[in-house]
């Protein structure tokens, strides 16, 4: 097959990295081969171990990527704000406004962590970590200064981070709301939900030792 772009630099890892995510969201990692990639690309199959040594690189690359930029525009989008509940409005905007457009990127990473060798879940798994620590952190902060009522951090923690990401199932651009409209919803719920007397009267507000969220199975933070 003649070639469509070189071989080497990175215009050619970034058409390897585009091509990837795209084949493993529509059949799958396990059914994606590196020959089928390079067809993708319009390389040679041995041009590809100039930039990834193997199929498992990619995806943990794809992944790895994925998340190390929700963390880093997940920090910018909260640089500047003071209270517990600007902190929360501002992480429901940025993960629902995110996950909309990173419907791929974000199937790759809840679908495809069980595709991952030990090594590369472990790491993954942590990254992970790091960004439900910082809803978690949030949460922590509002109940210590009275602005909400959360019966149990972890829990919350997960709830919320699964009400937010459901809505890569649903959503469609050109729907009958407007991103601006579904982003406010989620805030309401989200806020309505920690608000003090929101919950049950019975309910004792528990902190959790430490914001330390990384069991296997939970909905991703991307």
């Amino acid at each position: 097959m003649a070639r469509t772009i070189g071989s080497h630099g990175p215009k050619t890892m970034e058409a390897i990295r585009k091509a990837g995510l795209r084949l493993i969201f529509e059949h799958g990692y396990a059914a994606m081969s590196l020959r089928q990639l390079a067809a993708e690309v319009g390389i040679q199959s041995g041009s590809l171990y100039n930039h990834i040594s193997t199929k498992q690189e990619l995806l943990f690359v794809l992944i790895r990527d994925h998340i190390n930029e929700l963390l880093r525009q997940l920090d910018r989008a909260l640089q500047g704000k003071q209270r517990p509940a600007d902190k929360l409005r501002a992480f429901v905007a940025f993960h629902v406004s995110y996950h909309m457009t990173k419907k791929r990127e974000v199937f790759i990473a809840n679908s495809e962590l069980r595709s991952l060798e030990p090594k590369n879940y472990e790491e993954i798994v942590a990254l992970r970590g790091a960004y439900e620590r910082r809803l978690a952190e949030i949460l922590t902060e509002g109940v210590t200064e009275g602005e909400f009522e959360v019966v149990d951090i972890q829990v919350a923690t997960f709830a919320i981070l699964s009400l937010l990401t459901g809505l890569t199932a649903w959503y469609r651009p050109g729907g009958r709301l407007t991103k601006e409209a579904i982003v406010a919803a989620h805030e309401k719920l989200v806020l309505s939900g920690v608000a003090p007397g929101a919950t049950p009267e019975r309910a004792q507000t528990k902190r959790a030792p430490s914001p330390d969220v990384t069991a296997h199975g939970r909905p991703e933070g991307g």
